[in-house]
């Protein structure tokens, strides 16, 4: 059986294919009695629109692109950040009836792969996640004029809307628990300085530290688990008497619960660690991981809506545009 088309609904309703065109794309123009009567239509003839035809005449694909800047070996590895905002992004699209793309940009081709897929009309806005030092990407599409939000505050001088949450407070937060159960030389894990979620959770761990008049003492990570064990035997090394690790992320954290393990070293008799995602395995590690919990998924649905809203043609105030939201420490038995 051959496909419905416009004619076919036009001639069931008794009116023009210009009027069944403009019930099918939304136009506000057309007299309620006459819309129902094509709707009717529609449903008797099984008429499904065309989304090529429709996305000429709307200018609209419906689709948003999801760009994170890492290669696929990180963003498909055991780290379930990636996989949760991914999925969160898609479960809201879908409740507005849209679809979301994924694209990996961690290279000077993906950048430029990216570019030109958004400059081609294929996606009707951007969410830009985990973004490194000068990455080209947000005034690259700030020149195409396509709604742009980020994943995070944005690591170069663009004003671009994002949602972030309290990376410095947690960091903070974790090092006044420490610091409160008595800890004295608590070394910090960092993440990527390259990024803000790295920054920001070093600069609370170095604020928190300097309220309480004690030392940092600073290893380098990248937020996985590999580096989290190598950056904790750094520290060992550098001081065996340490009693306490702040860790940036719960990757690095599983990681360092290792190399104290393999030390010797009971957590948290001797060693306290924390955290910060409070990812699930944060529950299963032995001991359970104490740590910062950050609300990832409702983070993801905020830039969602933040995004559908630019999309609109809506501008929202800047508590929406700019938006903070708060973390929570999550006291389990490594601190």
């Amino acid at each position: 059986m051959s496909r419905p088309t416009l004619e076919a609904v036009a001639a069931r309703a008794g009116v023009s294919r210009a009027t069944v065109s403009r019930v099918v794309n939304g136009s506000s123009t057309v007299n309620p009695r006459i819309r129902e009567v094509v709707e009717q239509a529609i449903r008797e003839l099984g008429y499904v629109p065309n989304p090529a035809a429709r996305s000429l005449v709307t200018r609209q694909t419906n689709s948003y692109a999801l760009v994170v800047s890492e290669p696929p070996t990180r963003v498909f590895s055991d780290d379930p950040m990636f996989s949760t905002v991914i999925r969160s992004a898609s479960v809201e699209l879908e409740a507005a009836d849209k679809q979301v793309v994924l694209m990996l940009a961690g290279s000077p081709r993906g950048h430029a792969r990216v570019e030109r897929y958004v400059a081609g009309g294929h996606v009707d806005g951007v969410m830009l996640m985990s973004m490194h030092g000068a990455d080209p990407l947000p005034a690259a599409l700030s020149r195409l004029r396509v709604p742009v939000v980020s994943y995070g505050r944005p690591t170069v001088p663009v004003d671009l809307p994002y949602v972030d949450n309290d990376n410095a407070g947690g960091a903070a937060a974790a090092v006044r628990h420490l610091l409160d159960a008595g800890r004295r030389r608590i070394a910090a894990i960092t993440g990527p300085l390259d990024m803000i979620a790295g920054q920001d959770r070093l600069a609370g761990y170095r604020e928190a530290l300097r309220d309480a008049g004690r030392r940092p003492q600073i290893a380098l990570g990248d937020f996985t688990r590999e580096s989290g064990a190598e950056a904790m035997r750094q520290l060992l090394d550098d001081d065996p008497e340490l009693d306490a690790v702040f860790a940036a992320n719960d990757m690095m954290a599983i990681g360092a619960l290792r190399t104290l393990r393999s030390a010797g070293r009971r957590v948290p008799d001797d060693v306290a660690v924390i955290g910060f995602d409070d990812i699930e395995a944060a529950r299963y590690c032995e001991p359970p991981l104490t740590t910062v919990r950050q609300p990832v998924s409702e983070q993801t649905a905020a830039m969602v809506r933040l995004l559908l809203t630019l999309a609109d043609g809506r501008r929202p105030p800047d508590r929406e545009r700019y938006k903070i939201l708060p973390t929570e420490l999550i006291v389990r038995d490594s601190a």
